[in-house]
C-alpha cells in the first residue's frame, strides 16, 4: 500500500470485539471492504456500520478467503477455538492480520499461527491490548535511571468483577475449559503479555495456585431455582440475572455490552425470553462452569525479577492495578494513574498520561484506551509500512502464552515448572 493511502480491512466475526475493531478502524480513516459471521443480525449490523454491500458480506470465513486477498489486513474476532483455520489461511495470502486473544487454546494452534506469519512474511499483531493504553507508556517512561531505575519486583492484580465474572465465565462463552480455555487464558493472558513487556525479560520458572469457590451446586442457598426468572431466593442473590439484565434496561444506552449478548433482538420480551431459555439466565450455581474463580501465578524472568500476578472474581469489576518496585523507587499504578515514590528524598508524585488529561486519544473507549490504541497501531501501519509502532509480533505473543501454559501445569501438577521444558 502506498504511503498516504487509506488502510483497507477485510473483518472475519462481527461479535462484541470484531464490531469493536472494525468501528475503531472506522475512525482512524481506514475502509472495510468485506466481513464474514455466520450470524445473519449480527453480520447486517456490521455491513450497516461499515456500508457494505450484501455481496461483500460472507456467512463463512473460508468463502470470503476463497475470493483472494481483497485488502492490506485482516481482523480475525472468531471464538478463541475458531482463531487458527482463518488466522493461518489469511496470513498465507498476504493479509497481514489483527488477531484477537488469545491466539488460541492450545500450544500447537498459536505455533502454527506464528509458523504461517513467518512463511508468508505478514505481520501477526496479537491484541494484547494493554500494552496500548496510555497508562502503559507512562509506566515506560518511569523505568529507568530517571525514575525507579531498573525493575526488582511486580505485583499485579486483575479485579474481574462479581458481575462480570458471572456473566462471562459462569454463564458465558468461557465458562467451560473444554468448550473455551482456561481462565488464565482467556482473561488474563493481556495481563502475563503485560508483565512480560514490563519487565523487559524472557520468563524462567512459573508456579500457580488456584480454584474454584463459589460457582458450585453446594454452595447454592437453600431453595434455589435452576433459572433467576422462576427462583424463591432470587430476591438475596447478588448473582441474580433477573437483576444483572433487566436492571441495565432502565440505562442509557441499555443494549450495549453484556445485555447485547443475551439477545440479538432488542425488546425486554426477547430479553426475558433468552433469559429463560438461554445460558444467561441460570443459577449460577447450577451451570456446566468449571473455570477457575481465583488464581495467583508467581513468575520469575531471566534478569532476576519477580512477578506475582493475581486475578479474583471477588471484587468489583475496577481497572487492574500494579505495584512495581524499583532500584531507586516504587510505582503505584490504577485508577487511570501512577503514584512514584522515590527512594532519595522520599518524594511523592501522582502522574496522569497526557491522554488521559484531554489532549490525547479518550480512555474509556474501552480497556482505558488499549482497543483504540491498538486499532490505531494497526491501522496505521498498514497505511505507511512503519510497523516499529507495534510494540510485539506472533513470537512475543507466543511466548507469552507459553508462560500461562505453562503456569496452569503448574497449578494442575503441583510443580514450579521450568519454561525450558
Amino acid at each position: 500500500m502506498a504511503t498516504g493511502e487509506a488502510a483497507t480491512l477485510v473483518v472475519v466475526g462481527a461479535g462484541q470485539r470484531g464490531t469493536r475493531y472494525a468501528e475503531l478502524a472506522l475512525q482512524q480513516g481506514a475502509r472495510v471492504v468485506a466481513i464474514a459471521d455466520p450470524n445473519p443480525i449480527r453480520r447486517g449490523r456490521l455491513a450497516e456500520l461499515t456500508g457494505l454491500p450484501a455481496e461483500r458480506c460472507y456467512r463463512d470465513w473460508a468463502d470470503l478467503a476463497a475470493m483472494g486477498r481483497l485488502a492490506a489486513g485482516a481482523v480475525v474476532a472468531t471464538p478463541d477455538h475458531l482463531h487458527r483455520d482463518p488466522a493461518v489461511a489469511l496470513l498465507g495470502l498476504g493479509y497481514d492480520v489483527l488477531l484477537e486473544k488469545p491466539m488460541a487454546p492450545d500450544a500447537a494452534g498459536a505455533r502454527e499461527i506464528v509458523a504461517a506469519a513467518d512463511a508468508s512474511g505478514s505481520h501477526l499483531v496479537v491484541a494484547h491490548v494493554l500494552r496500548y493504553q496510555p497508562i502503559t507508556r507512562l509506566v515506560e517512561s518511569l523505568v529507568g535511571a530517571d525514575g525507579i531505575g531498573e525493575v526488582i519486583s511486580v505485583q499485579h492484580l486483575e479485579p474481574i468483577g462479581d458481575w462480570h465474572f458471572t456473566h462471562s465465565y459462569v454463564r458465558g462463552n468461557w465458562r467451560n475449559e473444554r468448550e473455551s480455555a482456561p481462565l488464565l487464558l482467556t482473561k488474563a493472558c493481556h495481563d502475563i503479555d503485560w508483565l512480560s513487556h514490563i519487565v523487559g525479560a524472557r520468563a524462567t520458572r512459573v508456579s500457580s495456585f488456584g480454584g474454584r469457590f463459589e460457582f458450585r451446586p453446594e454452595r447454592a442457598p437453600a431453595g434455589a431455582g435452576e433459572v433467576c426468572l422462576d427462583c424463591a431466593v432470587e430476591v438475596d442473590c447478588p448473582f441474580s440475572a433477573k437483576r444483572q439484565y433487566l436492571g441495565a434496561l432502565d440505562g442509557a444506552d441499555p443494549w450495549t455490552w453484556p445485555v447485547s449478548v443475551v439477545t440479538d433482538i432488542h425488546t425486554r420480551d426477547a430479553l426475558e425470553a433468552a433469559l429463560r431459555s438461554g445460558p444467561y439466565g441460570r443459577c449460577v450455581y447450577r451451570c456446566d462452569n468449571d473455570v477457575l474463580d481465583h488464581q495467583v501465578v508467581n513468575v520469575e524472568y531471566e534478569s532476576g525479577v519477580v512477578a506475582g500476578f493475581m486475578l479474583s472474581a471477588f471484587t468489583p469489576m475496577a481497572g487492574r492495578k500494579t505495584r512495581i518496585g524499583g532500584s531507586r523507587g516504587h510505582l503505584e499504578v490504577g485508577g487511570g494513574r501512577v503514584e512514584l515514590y522515590r527512594f532519595l528524598d522520599r518524594s511523592v508524585e501522582t502522574l496522569v498520561p497526557p491522554d488521559l488529561a484531554g489532549d490525547g486519544h479518550a480512555a474509556d473507549g474501552g480497556h482505558a484506551g488499549g482497543d483504540e490504541g491498538l486499532v490505531r497501531a494497526f491501522v496505521g501501519a498498514l497505511a505507511d509500512g512503519d510497523w516499529s509502532r507495534v510494540p510485539t509480533d506472533g513470537h512475543a505473543s507466543l511466548r507469552s502464552h507459553l508462560v500461562v501454559w505453562a503456569a496452569e501445569e503448574a497449578r494442575l501438577s503441583g510443580r514450579v515448572i521450568q519454561l525450558a521444558e
